[in-house]
């Protein structure tokens, strides 16, 4: 990423303010499966808590940190989850972040946006005519 995009194009991935903070400040705690990476200030902020952040491997979504890692960054945990730690159960599922808006998007029978619904010609919508 160019410099001119660290500076203005925070959506992306991290700013240069950012990455400053983070090289000067933060702790790398840990990295978790989809390859985001957690930070910590062990300082007591404001509120008494050491500030915790994360920086995204790709895009920036909030659905992509797991429920192990929001704990810690809510202070719900103090310690940092990993791979030891977790014991999941038989029927819990592995975590994906939402697709809605990606090429993985789920729409249901009758949407609009449903490919099998454009690619048969078929819409739930009928319009309506006066007889």
């Amino acid at each position: 990423m160019g410099f001119l995009a660290q500076i203005f194009i925070w959506w992306k991935k991290q700013t240069l303010g950012t990455r400053l903070y983070t090289w000067r400040k933060g702790n790398r705690v840990g990295q978790d499966a989809l390859g985001n990476v957690y930070y910590e200030n062990p300082t007591p902020g404001p509120d008494g808590h050491p500030r915790r952040w994360v920086i995204f491997k790709d895009s920036i979504e909030a659905s992509a940190v797991t429920a192990d890692w929001h704990g810690w960054l809510h202070h719900t945990v103090s310690e940092p989850p990993s791979d030891k730690d977790v014991q999941r159960k038989d029927w819990e599922k592995d975590h994906r972040p939402n697709p809605t808006g990606s090429a993985d998007a789920v729409y249901p029978p009758g949407s609009l946006m449903n490919p099998s619904e454009k690619a048969h010609g078929r819409t739930a919508y009928s319009a309506w005519s006066p007889e």
